[in-house]
């Protein structure tokens, strides 16, 4: 956690900012007393990569594409 004055921090705020690490918070001061605690968004999530789960599925019933008893009548 950075901890800065408001003056430094007004002077600055633009390049505050962009150094912020996710999720990392900068602690604006004025005197000895914190005033603003301001953090930085974490970054998007990675895009999901197919085929991490290949070969997970070991079992599955011989009828799974048969249509359930519920829905024969809308069949």
């Amino acid at each position: 956690m950075t901890t800065i004055s408001l003056v430094d921090a007004q002077a600055k705020l633009p390049e505050l900012l962009r150094n912020l690490a996710p999720g990392e918070q900068l602690v604006i001061t004025e005197g000895d007393r914190p005033l603003a605690t301001v953090s930085a968004i974490p970054n998007k999530k990675e895009p999901r990569k197919l085929g991490t789960l290949k070969g997970s599925v070991l079992y599955m019933a011989p009828d799974f594409d048969e249509p359930l008893e519920d829905f024969k009548d809308y069949m």
